[in-house]
């Protein structure tokens, strides 16, 4: 199986803790990767529509704060088993770099 990106991941991490808008997406993706991790507008959006082509996630509203519109998203259920799909991947070749490196006595 191929693996997502990071940027990708961490969107749908984001949006796992409930549906969030746009910029909330970015904040929530800057905290959870300790701010390695900064996306750009255009980059969040492009992200977006393609978890949304791809059915991982949905606009669930949209609404005006302050004279602009804000379009919310959520994880879908499909969303949901891709990322803890991803979770065991990362897990599986962190275990197995992890059990290398100890090997090595680099760890």
């Amino acid at each position: 199986m191929k693996g997502m990106s990071e940027q990708a991941f961490l969107v749908l991490t984001a949006l796992a803790e409930g549906p969030l808008h746009g910029y909330a997406v970015v904040r929530s993706v800057e905290e959870l990767s300790e701010g390695r991790v900064r996306l750009r507008v255009g980059t969040l959006y492009g992200v977006l529509d393609r978890l949304v082509v791809e059915g991982l996630a949905e606009r669930e509203r949209e609404e005006v704060h302050q004279g602009r519109l804000r379009r919310y998203y959520r994880l879908t259920d499909d969303g949901v088993r891709a990322l803890s799909a991803e979770v065991a991947r990362l897990s599986a070749n962190v275990r197995a770099a992890s059990s290398v490196l100890r090997a090595r006595g680099a760890l």
